[in-house]
């Protein structure tokens, strides 16, 4: 289903409604910006990996922002006292359109690609309240140059969001949050993992998924 959906949809139905002349440099790019999912957007690298100049890379973004499958994640850049990042990441609208653009195949517990697909079904969740619970708060996140970063701000920083596929949490996994929370004023701070049960260290509250996703959608975190 999703080899049939990607082929005549996101190639075939984008190709024709977009007025794409190459087929082949869009397919290319399909892939490459699927295994740039979650991450940093880079329009030079992806331009040289698929033989594009960096101008159609950019347009080729912005058709999958503009036929919705997929969006732009900002970088937080509110009077920053370390040197941030100010590149968007990419996710795609579906997490498993993107492990299928990628051929990832069954994904297993504890490998790098769960990680990132468990970041991606979190974005997913806090994305679809946001538009869903009609509060519509923007979503972001931070990274500093010396690679300090929270996941997800949510609202004007009011929830730090750090997502982690471990099943015990320990304070390498919340150094970010921490981080963060030493510049800005932040209501929650939240480490989403694995773990058994929810608890707290120090200002932190590290909640397994399903705690997480039942707070969030219970208007717990954020209104």
């Amino acid at each position: 289903m999703l080899s049939a959906y990607i082929g005549s949809y996101l190639k075939d139905e984008i190709i024709t409604e977009a007025r794409i002349r190459n087929m082949v440099s869009f397919s290319r790019f399909l892939e490459m910006a699927a295994f740039s999912d979650g991450e940093m957007v880079n329009y030079s690298n992806i331009a040289t990996d698929c033989g594009l100049s960096g101008n159609t890379v950019k347009e080729y973004f912005q058709i999958l922002e503009e036929t919705l499958t997929g969006r732009f994640l900002p970088s937080f850049q509110k009077k920053p006292k370390r040197r941030v990042i100010l590149a968007p990441k990419f996710y795609f609208f579906n997490v498993g359109v993107a492990n299928f653009l990628v051929k990832r195949g069954r994904i297993e517990t504890g490998s790098e690609a769960f990680g990132k697909a468990f970041k991606h079904f979190i974005y997913q969740e806090i994305f679809a309240h946001s538009k869903y619970s009609d509060i519509n708060y923007p979503v972001c996140y931070w990274r500093t140059a010396s690679q300090l970063e929270v996941d997800f701000l949510l609202g004007d920083h009011e929830v730090a969001v750090e997502v982690k596929a471990t099943d015990l949490a320990t304070p390498r996994h919340y150094k970010g949050l921490k981080s963060f929370a030493e510049e800005y004023e932040v209501k929650k701070i939240i480490l989403v993992t694995n773990d058994p049960h929810p608890r707290h260290v120090q200002d932190i509250t590290i909640l397994p998924c399903k705690n997480f996703l039942e707070q969030l959608w219970a208007g717990e975190l954020i209104n």
